[in-house]
């Protein structure tokens, strides 16, 4: 779930960033609604992260606040003026605006350029300080220019600006993205990184509301002139060199209480920041420092009068992993990775994992569909690390026909993807599996058995996938319909022709009437009908591919 944590907390940052600093200004958050929002986050929808989250932060928002609501993409597909002002900016919108945000049911477009100019507009910018908050998962699909239309804006506003949330960006789109919220003088925040996005935005609202935006941040204070009420102003370093990590690169400062034999305590407080500096009551703690991935513990004591500087080195780089389907292709955003930390953690997530992790060799498995692969990478303490992870994934698509010319359009028709060779027991590992007319897989190159099976009539066939190319197979059933109308209480037992050395024939399986439709691979049958009365019937029959076999018992 931290995934999801963070994506929450990504939104709540942004949306209660931008508020205390706007006062009695007015604003519009504007939230994608376009088709992507349904994607998932460990099992749940974009959409509906963003709206718990919404409703969340809205929860605390002050009633003198003006605040609207727009969205886009969520009445129809394909269509670029799908743009909606739900909730017109005024005081006291907040059970509105999450009432709002409930309603909707993504399906369209992402016009980031107009809905921005749509915001703009509504809120007067030309006349009064005016703030957009854009949460989108996507770009512009609507032909325009975002980035010329920021510039055009902040050029013609009194006082305007974009903030925007990025939700699952890949770095090329981010910065496509971010020009919004650089060319208006805003905020960009993504919220694609683990625990370092979450301390990094809390940190700046926390600078926030510790301090007007007109005052100059204040320093950290050092031992020989610290800055009233200051105690407690920790160093972070990356390495033993002392190289320290970049200023938004974000920390977690948990304070736990430390116990008489020297030991982790009760939970105490969290304060946030890289370069985080404040008050802290006095005594003895366990302080941990939360760099992304890696974490760090150590005993702190805070004294009267005094400032504690306690160095943290996390020993940490950088690690930038992206997951890729084949060679020459983007990052996949459906791949799902694992890494195993030399600290012993195993985070997890999908697409690129862009974020601090201990100094060490990480060990790595990425799977897309039914393809895995596994890898591993070196981290030096202070460095950034690129990884590309090639899954080497095959794709093949799969459906299957009666007979050449005619297709399976039935959804019970099962496809299963087994390994190539039998166990000892006679039995093949199961890899994926899937009904319907059409089944498509990711899955690693390779050998392998392809069961098809469609009620009685079954085909095992050997299929081989090469890494990076696309296969399609059609599948022939040999088969053909048997269909006979019995009695309401009649139960028709479908058998083999022949009777085997020990005078017993294969069954393959029976039905009640009153309409019997039994699927078969071509050849002859036995048919035995037993009536309601006790008595039987029993008739051969012969089955051809591709036709529909209608039989009626004398």
């Amino acid at each position: 779930m931290r995934q999801l944590f963070r994506l929450i907390a990504g939104i709540v940052a942004i949306v209660v960033l931008s508020l205390p600093a706007m006062a009695a200004d007015r604003a519009i958050i504007i939230l994608d609604a376009s088709g992507s929002m349904w994607a998932q986050i460990n099992g749940k929808a974009r959409i509906d992260i963003a709206r718990e989250t919404l409703k969340d932060v809205l929860a605390g928002v002050p009633d003198t606040l003006e605040l609207g609501f727009m969205a886009y993409g969520h009445r129809s597909k394909g269509d670029c003026n799908d743009i909606e002002t739900l909730v017109q900016p005024a005081a006291g919108t907040a059970d509105a605006i999450a009432a709002a945000a409930s309603q909707l049911n993504p399906k369209g477009k992402t016009p980031l350029s107009a809905s921005v100019k749509m915001a703009a507009e509504e809120l007067k910018y030309t006349e009064d300080k005016a703030t957009v908050i854009l949460i989108t998962d996507g770009l512009e699909t609507c032909d325009a220019d975002p980035c010329a239309l920021a510039t055009s804006l902040a050029k013609d506003g009194v006082d305007f600006k974009v903030d925007v949330v990025g939700l699952a960006l890949s770095k090329t789109e981010a910065d496509q993205v971010r020009c919004i919220a650089d060319n208006t003088h805003g905020k960009y925040l993504s919220a694609d990184d683990e625990d370092g996005l979450k301390t990094a935005l809390i940190d700046v609202v926390s600078e926030v509301t510790q301090a007007p935006s007109s005052q100059e941040p204040t320093p950290p204070p050092s031992s020989e002139e610290a800055t009233p009420g200051i105690n407690f102003a920790p160093v972070a370093t990356l390495d033993e060199s002392g190289r320290a990590p970049p200023d938004d690169a974000g920390i977690a400062w948990e304070f736990f209480k430390k116990n008489a034999d020297g030991s982790k305590g009760d939970y105490v407080r969290t304060e946030y920041g890289t370069k985080y500096s404040g008050s802290v009551d006095r005594g003895d703690y366990i302080v941990r420092g939360t760099l992304g991935l890696a974490h760090i513990e150590m005993p702190v004591t805070i004294a009267a009068n005094a400032v504690a500087q306690p160095e943290f080195d996390f020993e940490a780089g950088f690690l930038d992993m992206k997951p890729i389907h084949s060679e020459g292709q983007d990052v996949d955003g459906s791949a799902f990775y694992e890494v195993t930390l030399p600290n012993g953690e195993v985070p997890n997530g999908y697409g690129e994992l862009k974020q601090f992790v201990p100094a060490g060799t990480a060990k790595i498995k990425v799977t897309i569909g039914a393809a895995s692969v596994e890898d591993s990478v070196d981290v030096t303490a202070g460095e950034h690390v690129d990884k590309t992870v090639v899954v080497g994934a095959a794709h093949t698509s799969i459906s299957a026909v009666y007979t050449e010319g005619s297709a399976v359009d039935n959804g019970s028709i099962y496809f299963s993807l087994q390994s190539a060779k039998k166990d000892t027991q006679g039995n093949r590992k199961e890899f994926i599996n899937g009904y319907g007319p059409k089944v498509e897989w990711d899955v690693s190159p390779g050998d392998y058995t392809l069961v098809t099976t469609l009620d009685a009539a079954r085909v095992e066939q050997p299929v081989s996938f090469k890494a990076g190319e696309a296969a399609t197979i059609d599948v022939d059933l040999n088969a053909g319909l048997l269909v006979t109308t019995i009695g309401t209480s009649d139960y028709l037992q479908v058998l083999g022709a022949k009777k085997n050395i020990e005078g017993k024939r294969v069954d393959y399986g029976g039905s009640y009437g009153t309409d019997v439709s039994r699927t078969l691979t071509a050849g002859d049958y036995h048919l035995l009908l037993k009536l309601e009365n006790g008595e039987s019937k029993e008739a051969d029959v012969t089955i051809k591919a591709g036709e529909r076999n209608e039989f009626s018992f004398p």
